[in-house]
C-alpha cells in the first residue's frame, strides 16, 4: 500500500529586517526555531514525543547557527531528549528540501510523524560567514578558469540573457510589495504567522513589506553588484539588478507538520494538502538562478499535470529576474505567480524561505479554492527544488 505523505499544519515568523535593530534581530536564531516547533505542536496537540525526526534548512552554519542548530532547537522548545534532529544545506532551498525530506521518509515508512522548517538570522549571522577564509578548490578553479561570480552578478546575467528591462525588474519589484501589501491587510497571512514576543514588543507582521513602493521610487535605486573587476570581465552586460528588486536580508524561521494521512485520521487532525510530486535539479554555476527552469520541467513530465494544471506556483524572487525569465520560458499565467508577494516584499530569510513559501501556497489554495501548486526555487551553485502540492 502507498503512503501518502500530508501537510497539517504550517507556520512561521513575521519576515524581520536582517540588520542590526530589525524587528527580530535581538532574538537568537535557535529560539525562533524552537518558537516555530513549539507552536506547530501545540496547535495540533501533540506530544514532543510523537515526531519521528526534525529536519531543518540553515544556510550560515557557523556562530550562532552552528553545532546542528535543528538540535539545538529541539532541546530549547523543551522536546524530550529523545527525539532526534538534523540540518541541512541546499543553499536558499534548504527547507524546501527539508520538507522533501521529510514527506519521503514518511512516503518510505521511515517516520510517521515529522517537522520540517528552516531559519535564518541575517543580521546576527551576514550571509557568507560560513564561507570566510575558505578557498575555490582547485578542481573547481580548473573546470570554471574564468571563475564563478556571486548570486547578485548571476542574475544580472539572466537579465541580460532573456532581454529584461530595467523597467520590466522594477515593475515586478513594486507589483511584489503591492501584493504583499493587500494580502497582509486582508489578514491573508494571519493563519500561519506568529506573534513573537521581544524585548521591543510583539512582533506581529512582516517588517520588509514596503507599502509605499512605486516604480518611479525603484527607478532612482543605484545598480548594487557592478565593481570595475566584473565591467572588465562582462564589458557587454548592462547593469540593472538594485536593492529594490532584489530581496532584502531578513530574520526568520518557518516550519511545516508533515504526517502519513493514516496517522493524522488516527489523531483527528485535519490533513490540508499531500505531497503530489518531487524534482531536484542541478544546473549552470554560473547563471546558478535559472535552476527553477528545468525543475520545473521535470516535476510536470514526473506529475503527467500541465503548466495550465497548476492553480497557483510560487517562484523565490531572490532576485526580480528569476521569476521573470521562469515566465517567459514556461509559458506560465503571471496572475498565478506569487499572488501574495514574493521574498522581494516578505523577505528572503534564506534556511527558512523553502517552508515559508510552502505555507503561503497552502493558504493561497485554501483561500481561493485551487487544487494544485508548484513552489520552486533557485538554489546556490546552481540547482533548484520543486514540489507540487495537492489541496484536499
Amino acid at each position: 500500500m502507498t503512503r501518502t505523505a500530508v501537510i497539517v499544519d504550517a507556520v512561521r515568523t513575521p519576515s524581520g529586517k536582517g540588520k542590526p535593530g530589525g524587528a527580530l534581530s535581538a532574538e537568537h536564531p535557535v529560539d525562533l526555531a524552537a518558537f516555530v516547533l513549539d507552536a506547530l505542536l501545540a496547535r495540533n496537540g501533540l506530544e514532543s514525543t510523537q515526531v519521528d525526526d526534525v529536519i531543518l534548512g540553515c544556510v550560515s552554519q557557523i556562530g550562532d547557527q552552528a553545532m546542528n542548530i535543528a538540535r539545538q532547537a529541539v532541546l530549547a522548545a523543551g522536546f524530550d531528549e529523545r527525539v532526534p534532529a538534523t540540518t541541512i544545506d541546499r543553499q536558499c532551498g534548504s527547507s524546501q528540501q527539508a520538507a522533501h525530506f521529510a514527506a519521503q521518509g514518511i512516503i518510505a515508512g521511515a517516520y510517521d510523524i515529522a517537522i520540517a522548517g528552516g531559519v535564518e538570522s541575517m543580521s546576527r549571522v551576514p550571509l557568507g560567514s560560513s564561507r570566510q577564509g575558505g578557498s575555490l578548490a582547485p578542481g573547481i578553479a580548473s573546470r570554471y578558469p574564468a571563475g564563478l561570480v556571486n548570486q547578485g552578478v548571476s542574475a544580472e546575467l539572466i537579465a541580460q540573457k532573456w532581454g529584461l528591462s530595467r523597467e520590466e525588474l522594477d515593475a515586478f519589484s513594486a507589483e511584489s510589495h503591492r501584493r504583499a501589501g493587500d494580502a497582509s491587510a486582508h489578514g491573508r497571512f494571519d493563519g500561519q504567522v506568529l506573534p513573537v514576543p521581544t524585548d521591543g514588543g510583539v512582533v506581529r507582521s512582516d517588517e520588509t513589506i514596503r507599502t509605499a513602493t512605486t516604480v518611479e521610487g525603484l527607478a532612482t535605486l543605484p545598480t548594487v553588484f557592478r565593481t570595475d573587476a566584473l565591467a572588465e570581465r562582462f564589458p557587454d552586460l548592462e547593469w540593472k539588478i538594485t536593492a529594490g528588486s532584489s530581496s532584502p536580508l531578513t530574520d526568520a524561521a518557518s516550519g511545516v507538520l508533515i504526517m502519513s494521512e493514516e496517522k493524522a485520521v488516527v489523531l483527528g487532525l485535519t490533513p490540508r494538502a499531500r505531497f503530489h510530486s518531487f524534482a531536484v535539479v542541478g544546473d549552470d554555476p554560473l547563471l546558478m538562478l535559472t535552476g527553477p527552469i528545468p525543475a520545473t520541467q521535470r516535476i510536470l513530465e514526473r506529475s503527467g499535470l500541465t503548466i495550465d494544471d497548476l492553480d497557483a506556483y510560487e517562484v523565490n524572487e531572490a532576485f526580480a529576474s528569476v521569476p521573470l525569465a521562469w515566465l517567459r520560458e514556461t509559458g506560465a499565467d503571471p496572475g498565478k505567480l506569487n499572488p501574495w508577494g514574493g521574498a522581494i516584499a516578505l523577505g528572503h530569510a534564506v534556511g527558512a524561505s523553502g517552508t515559508r513559501l510552502l505555507g503561503t501556497l497552502l493558504a493561497h489554495l485554501e483561500s481561493t479554492g485551487g487544487r494544485y501548486g508548484l513552489q520552486t526555487m533557485c538554489e546556490g551553485g546552481g540547482m533548484a527544488n520543486a514540489t507540487i502540492i495537492e489541496r484536499l
